[in-house]
């Protein structure tokens, strides 16, 4: 029987204000890999997976949110925002933060006051939502194809 070869994903979660509580769930398909319902430091994640024939779905969901997190003055401009970053994110050392930019889809309805848009994906999540990316393995086939 074959030994089945293992890819490791790594990204690094961070806030632009730890003292605000806000939270992330990270899941590949339907299996948590990582939460955390206050991210108080810049956190590395580590997590393994099977380079099997297989679709999979990476999942990145903020929650916490509240309108109170944001200044907005009196025009509607922003003045100061909380955010979480997503950054460094590898799999198999390879880095494809850029990729998960340009393919992922960002969904949230902008912490409830309008309705749900998919939206693109700038490397920080601003609203309670997902952010989500499809992709399959074997791994470099999908880089490959999607380079």
């Amino acid at each position: 029987m074959e030994a089945t070869e293992l890819i490791g994903l790594k990204f690094t979660v961070s806030s632009t204000d730890y003292t605000v509580p806000l939270g992330i769930k990270v899941f590949i398909d339907d299996k948590i890999i990582y939460e955390n319902s206050h991210v108080k430091k810049e956190e590395l994640v580590e997590y393994h997976l099977q380079d099997t024939d297989a679709s999979h779905n990476l999942t990145f969901e903020l929650f916490g949110k509240l309108p109170a997190h944001t200044k907005i003055n009196e025009n509607g401009d922003i003045l100061q925002d909380v955010l979480i970053s997503i950054s460094k994110l590898e799999i198999d050392d390879i880095d494809i933060l850029q990729m998960f930019q340009d393919l992922s889809v960002y969904r949230h309805n902008f912490n409830g006051t309008k309705d749900f848009i998919d939206d693109k994906f700038n490397g920080s999540m601003g609203c309670n939502g997902t952010v989500s990316l499809n992709f399959s393995t074997p791994f470099y086939v999908w880089l490959l194809e999607n380079m």
